[in-house]
């Protein structure tokens, strides 16, 4: 059976998982009301935070298909797995058109030589364009420096939600078009087969790109098998990227069918598999049964740009909610994460508190959220950057921050942005809204969130991504105002708030009980 292997990649809330289980259900793959989205943090939030898996069967092709998370915080899931797929699938909001996170994820699958297949998605809205779409697309390609046959990229329209796409906005619209089946043909007609060139014979080289736990059997390796066959049972030689090889043994093979996994007797080239048996097996390390054999290219993520610390919490409310407390608890916890995390770094240097650095605020709150969940209670400091120095020149994270808000609330947004050091690059108008892209540091959007949805009434949508280190801001003034707070109890006096009602706005009058 010929294998595809394909990941699906977007900006948050384009349509990825929607359109993944559409291509589940009408695959048979899964039943109806089966989503990706297993984990209950996703649920709840309705973004994707893991990458996973999945498999279908069509026209007697078997297609691996990797659901990746559209937001920038969760870079490194999708960095790790584009390298074990042939083909991407650009998922693309007619009516928004491509995102910063789109330029992030085809950036990284133009750079492996990867050949996408973009999907206008969601071309029922009300505003959607897909010819302008199309038009932004091809010019975020350019952009990019991708090559002529990269450019010339096949397209696909649809709307994920109903499990419908066509090769036209037309056929979709006011046509007959029922299903996903020019998607699913196209994928058979652009994308290579992963086993054609893969011999099942050669020695096994195999490469983890994903990790999961089972209660009974231990950790879990997903990887793509570049050459060879992997069998229960087996004896392998586990490489590091830097050559360091020890030994290991295989108990059991799976391989996917719909969002199951199924235990087989072998998984040959080409396919995606998931080992067990290699309990300190690591994400980008190499499998093989050549004990010679040079490992494979090692797997590479952008680095963190925020830390934080993790300390045990010693308030007077501690131990009142949680059940793992201790600093060793936390760090078996924190070392836990890193094999499976590999946008994280964590320092262990400090007995009592540890240096988390991550990609962003959402990913390190949804490592807090987790930890809160399984009965961990700690206490964080404030988040701050992660800076650098280069030839003596002291550099620091900075981010594009693409706004979408209506018009009457852009002044505000410009004012507040650019009090913390951001510059505006572009700005067009569509309709009544407009979409404000500003360039500025990290620091500046910690603590904004907050006051972007005061400032918009709830309406704008704020999208960034990391886009490199950049010559220092300088200093950014987050309060314009401070506070006058009183250093003992009583009563607040004439004579006292007289000198004071010059400086601010009062709200004790005279001779009024204080706290």
């Amino acid at each position: 059976m010929e294998i595809r292997n394909i990941a699906i990649i977007a900006h948050v809330d384009h349509g990825k998982t929607a359109l993944t289980d559409a291509i589940l259900k009408q695959t048979g793959a899964a039943a109806e009301g089966t989503t990706m989205d297993t984990n209950a943090l996703e649920q709840e939030r309705g973004i994707t935070i893991y990458a996973k898996n999945a498999a279908v069967e069509y026209k007697g092709t078997k297609i691996n298909i990797v659901d990746t998370p559209g937001h920038a915080d969760f870079g490194s899931e999708v960095e790790r797995v584009l390298r074990s797929i042939d083909s991407v699938l650009l998922v693309v909001d007619a009516q928004e058109g491509p995102m910063p996170q789109t330029r992030f994820v085809l950036k990284k699958s133009l750079e492996l030589g990867l050949k996408p297949i973009v999907v206008l998605n969601k071309i029922d809205k009300p505003a959607a364009d897909p010819a302008r779409s199309h038009d932004q697309v091809l010019e975020l390609f350019m952009e990019l420096g991708a090559s002529d046959e990269q450019c010339d990229f096949p397209v696909v329209y649809a709307i994920g939600r109903d499990g419908r796409a066509a090769l036209t906005p037309d056929e979709l619209l006011v046509g007959d078009e029922k299903d996903l089946s020019p998607l699913l043909d196209l994928i058979l007609e652009k994308v290579p087969a992963a086993n054609a060139t893969a011999s099942a014979d050669a020695p096994l080289m195999l490469q983890p790109f994903n990790l999961a736990y089972d209660n009974f059997m231990g950790r879990l390796a997903v990887g793509r098998i570049y050459e060879g066959t992997i069998r229960p049972n087996q004896n392998v030689f586990i490489k590091k990227p830097d050559g360091t090889t020890r030994t290991g043994r295989t108990t059991k093979v799976f391989t996917f069918k719909g969002l199951e996994r199924v235990e087989t007797a072998e998984a040959s080239a080409g396919d995606i598999a998931l080992i067990a048996g290699l309990p300190d097996i690591y994400i980008g390390e190499t499998v093989t049964t050549n004990e010679s054999a040079a490992p494979l290219p090692a797997i590479a993520v952008d680095e963190p740009t925020i830390a934080l610390n993790f300390l045990v919490n010693n308030s007077p409310f501690a131990g009142k909610e949680g059940k793992y407390v201790t600093s060793r608890q936390l760090r078996d916890r924190l070392t836990k994460e890193l094999e499976v995390n590999v946008g994280l770094k964590v320092d262990f240097t400090n007995a009592d508190a540890f240096l988390v650095s991550g990609r962003g605020e959402l990913h390190i709150a949804v490592l807090l959220e987790n930890m809160r969940r399984e009965g961990y209670e700690l206490q964080v400091s404030q988040p701050h950057v992660i800076t650098r120095e280069e030839n003596g020149v002291k550099l620091e994270p900075f981010e594009e921050v693409v706004i979408d808000t209506p018009s009457e609330f852009q002044g505000a947004i410009i004012e507040k942005l650019g009090q913390r050091a951001f510059v505006l690059q572009n700005l067009t108008q569509h309709g009544n809204s407009v979409r404000l892209t500003m360039l500025g540091p990290t620091r500046g959007l910690l603590g904004y969130k907050n006051m972007f949805v005061v400032d918009t009434k709830g309406e704008g949508i704020l999208s960034s991504q990391f886009v490199g280190f950049k010559p220092y801001a300088g200093e950014i003034k987050k309060r314009q105002v401070g506070s006058m707070i009183s250093m003992a109890t009583g009563k607040a006096l004439g004579y006292s708030l007289w000198f004071l009602q010059d400086r601010g706005q009062l709200y004790h009058k005279p001779a009024m009980g204080g706290d």
